[in-house]
């Protein structure tokens, strides 16, 4: 199945600099004549003065060459004078660029500010809406600005990724609380769209993480709560909705196990669970929800082996197991098949030591 990700279809996985696709493109075209191709015949004409690239997300001045996402609380090198974020360069003692001992660290307000600025000016394109008429030539073609908040969304999401990525946690959570703010206020334009309360879902999980990052889970476990508030209120039986939904109650789940909460814990990887077996009953049997479904069996089994409730962790540690033997995926889906496999080597892992101590308890 292809990615849950609600931004999977605006976002570009490409993370290759524009001058390097171009020249690999030129040396492996198969069958095309030899001849020089001009850059905009490869990539998408360029808009941003900046060099902002809406394939591939790079942002030259505006970027951080250590995250290589977005400057945030931009800070500057003593004595060389080179630009980062104030997270990102705090970890070396030398500037990774020239190599210069870092004497001190400043406050670049004036950078920072138009990175800002450049983010805020993301939010709106120019766009034409010919209509049938015009199209014919009849009217002139009205300009207008529109809100662009879908793209504006992935771009946010994507410097998020990459600053979490490279444990910018802070930068990831300003990014991601843009993109919530964005789109709840799209959602009060246009009402509770599938794919944007998806994505709205999502980012406060992503929201979750960070905090889950820093050591704050009680903050953690709110965002969680929020994003499964949202999506059980929606009444949609909707895919991505529902592996979204399913994914925060794991995380809350998660959460509440680590805290030694094991009651609180199977409660919510049973909600999840039941949102999985939802899903397989009402669409088709997808190897990727069926593995989702054995995820959630193995979760449930874990929390009541620690419970003490032995016979029912071995009784749906036996139903993955089922689950995960019987599942058919393409040679073509690798990921996926890698993950089967190691989420049954676990499975199997827990089903063995159940049985070893309870054979062990028996001889003596």
């Amino acid at each position: 199945m292809a990615s849950m990700c609600p931004f999977a279809r605006a976002v570009s996985a490409t993370e290759v600099c524009p001058k390097k696709i171009d020249e690999s493109q030129s040396k492996h075209k198969k069958g095309a004549p030899e001849k020089s191709e001009s850059a905009s015949s490869v990539m998408p004409t360029g808009k941003c003065p900046f060099g902002y690239d809406s394939q591939t997300f790079k942002l030259g001045p505006l970027s951080c060459i250590i995250c290589q996402a977005l400057l945030f609380e931009a800070s500057k090198c003593v004595p060389c004078s080179h630009k980062f974020c104030k997270h990102c360069i705090s970890r070396f003692k030398d500037c990774p660029l020239c190599g210069a001992d870092i004497e001190k660290i400043e406050p670049d307000s004036e950078l920072q500010e138009m990175v800002d600025r450049f983010i805020e000016g993301h939010a709106r394109i120019k766009r034409s809406h010919p209509s049938d008429a015009q199209a014919e030539g009849e009217q002139p073609k009205n300009v207008i600005y529109e809100d662009v908040s879908l793209e504006r969304g992935s771009f946010l999401v994507q410097q998020a990724m990459r600053a979490f990525r490279a444990q910018n946690i802070e930068s990831a959570k300003s990014r991601l609380s843009l993109c919530v703010e964005d789109i709840r206020e799209q959602i009060q334009g246009v009402g509770n769209t599938s794919e944007l309360c998806t994505q709205l879902g999502a980012v406060l999980g992503m929201l979750g993480d960070c905090s889950r990052a820093l050591g704050d889970a009680s903050s953690a476990v709110s965002y969680f709560e929020e994003s499964v508030d949202f999506l059980s209120k929606l009444q949609v039986d909707d895919i991505e909705v529902m592996h979204t939904l399913s994914v925060s109650l794991n995380k809350i789940g998660d959460l509440k196990f680590y805290d030694g909460d094991l009651v609180a814990a199977k409660k919510y990887y049973a909600q999840a669970l039941d949102v999985r077996r939802n899903a397989v009953k009402d669409q088709s049997k997808m190897p990727s929800q069926m593995l989702d479904v054995a995820v959630s069996l193995a979760k449930v089994a874990d929390a009541d082996r620690n419970l003490g409730n032995e016979s029912l962790a071995i009784e749906r540690f036996h139903e993955a197991i089922e689950c995960l033997e019987h599942l058919t995926i393409s040679p073509s889906e690798i990921g996926l098949e890698k993950r089967r496999l190691s989420v049954l080597q676990f499975v199997q892992g827990q089903l063995g030591e159940n049985l070893d101590s309870v054979s062990a308890a028996a001889s003596e």
